[in-house]
């Protein structure tokens, strides 16, 4: 199976105020660097080449204080390079109308294919009313809604990130909705493993994460039950493509798992076939 055809559902091209944010310092922290360097967007296309990843979606980012990547930037970048890189829009949830006609207008005139919203950024879970707008507009538009699951590697709380009760809630009360739920959800990885075998909708993206770092109960799932519930991510620039490819040889995938993995799972999922 040639590489070429792997879909990174998770990846951001940052901007200088994104990389500035504070909360961001642990990252600063453990990289040893005192200010995050700028990504220019051929580095990017770059790492993606060295891997063979053939396509990323790239998220736009919008906090409290506005945005940090704005959704007209991810579409200039998506332009420049057609066919690698697909749109993934946020949006600002204290503005909740505004919020419905931005996300349509990156959809139905931008061509992006999902929503990302940040629970840990806003400090709102995801059953909070704020979303509830978002999702039956993602419903209507046929997109996903995208979010981290899992403890937060920046300086915010990690309650936002819990699967069960929070995102339980939001596949219960909307059934329709594609899910997909990023950065594996560890220490609750059963509880977002329990949560994708419960609820068609509902899938898993390994951002955040290089193979040889999987948890072994999530390998197991990848294996057998999950096969198409779980797609590759990789969280671009915190982590190059590359580095979150090695060790996916030893995971013991079969070819049919593998290839839904790491391409099949996000085609359906995101619909890139259709238009991208």
């Amino acid at each position: 199976m040639s590489r070429m055809q792997i879909v990174d559902v998770w990846m951001q091209q940052p901007t200088r105020r994104f990389l500035d944010q504070p909360f961001f310092e642990s990252l600063r922290r453990w990289a040893r660097q005192e200010t995050m360097p700028d990504v220019p967007l051929e580095m990017t296309i770059a790492s993606m080449d060295a891997a063979e990843v053939a396509t990323g979606l790239v998220a736009a980012w919008w906090g409290p204080r506005g945005e940090l990547i704005a959704n007209d930037e991810v579409a200039a970048f998506a332009k420049q390079h057609p066919y690698r890189l697909v749109g993934v829009a946020s949006v600002d949830l204290y503005e909740p109308m505004s919020a419905v006609r931005e996300l349509r207008h990156c959809v139905r005139e931008l061509g992006f294919k999902a929503l990302r919203i940040v629970p840990w950024l806003w400090g709102l879970p995801p059953d909070d009313r704020r979303y509830y707008p978002l999702y039956a507009e993602c419903i209507e538009l046929d997109v996903p809604f995208c979010l981290q699951v899992g403890h937060t590697g920046p300086l915010m709380t990690s309650e936002t990130g819990r699967p069960i009760p929070y995102l339980e809630n939001v596949a219960l009360e909307f059934p329709e909705l594609r899910i997909v739920a990023g950065h594996i959800g560890y220490p609750w990885t059963q509880e977002i493993i329990s949560l994708a075998t419960r609820f068609e909708n509902l899938y898993i993206d390994t951002s955040a994460y290089k193979a040889e770092r999987y948890p072994a109960d999530f390998v197991e799932f990848m294996r057998g039950r999950g096969a198409r519930k779980v797609m590759f991510g990789t969280n671009y620039p915190m982590l190059t493509h590359g580095a979150c490819l090695e060790g996916l040889d030893d995971l013991g995938l079969g070819e049919e798992a593998r290839r839904a993995f790491l391409y099949e799972n996000a085609n359906r999922v995101f619909k890139l076939d259709a238009g991208t």
